[in-house]
């Protein structure tokens, strides 16, 4: 198994990914606060692993990193060490909710300079609204060589062919299956190129009392559509918009008769609403399949206080239909850790970066964020995610879905864009505008968005 994971790690945002979700509360450590002189300057490495940035200066920094993944899943491991080894530079997470309100939490922070000096970006649309902001620094004279340490797929984050963050991780997206169920039922773990039609048929078979055929993180909501218009092409030969294309129409049909013909999904506005913990409920046994990122395996290999007896399984994110072409997946890298340009330390700053990139970031493995750079030790990394948890994953959909390879996608459209079609589909799945005029809409938006 390890030989086939080691093959190499691609596909979601999808996945995008989203940072999970949860509270809000804020996490801290007991860093110790320092003054305000910049640090970088005369920067040695020590024996600890870590970046002394502050050597020489005299005075202590700190740094303040926000995330959106749990201090308990890794982030405040990785500050500790730096911390331990970097006495004259404090780091302290912040955590923060990858939503909308979590995401304006983080913007008035990056303004205003209150205590951000690092930052996580999960969609290009929200990094680009930074960049917008002068909020994210061009690293283009850094010294790091990103392309190097990434890999191709770290091109997609860029913007006006500049770099304002480091991808960190993996990207994957996809479908989680509850094994022991599939077997009951009789279905195999389904084939690579599997369509929604498929899926839906699946979820009906799966769907029985107390227990949904399918459920979908929010993240993971738009990975099909998106996936599609990334192939297609944001706009047709003529110069209009793509977003009121045939297969886009399928997709959300398939989807809004599972909700309200087959009842084998949630209705969108019960999702909406009660807040479903998606992923929680996979675990419990109240769902058959999962449209979900690898951000789940923090919770899945958390035997503790997710436990769960059934073996999972994997399967891609599904075309609309079998001969779609040029369909690209939910993943690549993402997790972008980018220096707030209104920082005082910005140097210091963007050494604790490069060292989270090349393996500082380890600790945050178990719960399924390997690492994207060619400096970390891809063995140890998989050793991290799987410890104590190796037979709960069917080896074989885990070797070609998780960590196989496929054409993966950054949607690059303006935030603005992502937020009008939102309320267009939102108001076709609660049943308040049909679809035509849903996909007429997101078409008309999005070419007048895109002139201004």
């Amino acid at each position: 198994m390890l030989g086939g994971l080691l093959a190499g790690c691609g596909g979601d945002n999808g996945g995008n990914n989203g940072g999970g979700n949860g509270g809000n509360a804020a996490g801290g450590s007991n860093a110790a606060s320092g003054g305000n002189a910049a640090g970088g300057d005369g920067a040695q490495t020590n024996n600890g692993g870590g970046t002394n940035a502050g050597a020489g200066t005299g005075e202590k920094i700190k740094l303040t990193m926000w995330g959106a993944v749990p201090e308990e899943a890794g982030p405040q491991a990785v500050v500790d060490a730096w911390n331990q080894a970097n006495p004259d530079v404090q780091v302290e997470y912040v955590r923060y909710v990858n939503d909308d309100p979590g995401n304006l939490k983080l913007d008035t922070a990056l303004m205003t300079g209150q205590d951000a000096d690092l930052y996580m970006n999960y969609t290009l649309t929200r990094l680009q609204k930074r960049v917008d902001a002068g909020t994210a620094v061009d690293l283009s004279g850094s010294g790091y060589d990103i392309d190097g340490k990434m890999g191709p797929d770290a091109a997609q984050w860029k913007i006006n062919d500049k770099y304002y963050g480091i991808p960190t991780k993996k990207n994957m997206g996809f479908i989680w299956l509850n094994k022991d169920m599939l077997d009951a039922a009789g279905l195999p773990v389904p084939a690579l190129d599997w369509t929604w039609s498929d899926l839906r048929e699946y979820a009906k078979k799966l769907t029985k009392d107390g227990v949904y055929g399918l459920l979908q993180h929010d993240a993971m909501f738009t990975a099909t559509i998106d996936g599609t218009v990334a192939g297609l092409g944001l706009t047709k030969p003529d110069g209009s918009s793509n977003f009121d294309n045939d297969l886009w129409k399928q997709q959300f049909q398939i989807l809004h008769d599972m909700m309200f013909v087959d009842k084998s999904t949630p209705e969108y506005g019960e999702q909406l609403t009660s807040k479903m913990p998606v992923d929680t409920m996979f675990l419990q046994g109240q769902a058959a399949m999962l449209s979900a990122g690898e951000f789940i395996f923090r919770n899945a290999n958390n035997l503790k206080d997710y436990p769960h007896d059934f073996k999972i399984a994997f399967a891609t994110i599904p075309k609309v239909t079998a001969d779609q072409k040029d369909y690209k997946y939910a993943g690549g890298l993402g997790d972008v850790l980018s220096v707030n340009a209104k920082s005082k330390h910005r140097d210091a700053a963007l050494k604790f970066a490069e060292w989270y990139a090349d393996g500082g970031m380890l600790p945050m493995a178990s719960g399924g964020r390997i690492p994207s750079s060619k400096s970390v030790d891809n063995k140890q990394a998989m050793d991290l995610l799987l410890k104590g948890v190796e037979d709960k994953y069917d080896a074989d959909s885990m070797n070609k879905v998780v960590f196989g390879t496929f054409p993966s996608f950054q949607l690059d459209v303006p935030q603005q864009v992502i937020d009008a079609r939102k309320e267009e589909y939102e108001k076709y799945f609660l049943n308040k505008q049909d679809l035509a005029a849903t996909l007429a809409n997101m078409a008309k938006e999005h070419e007048e968005l895109t002139k201004k």
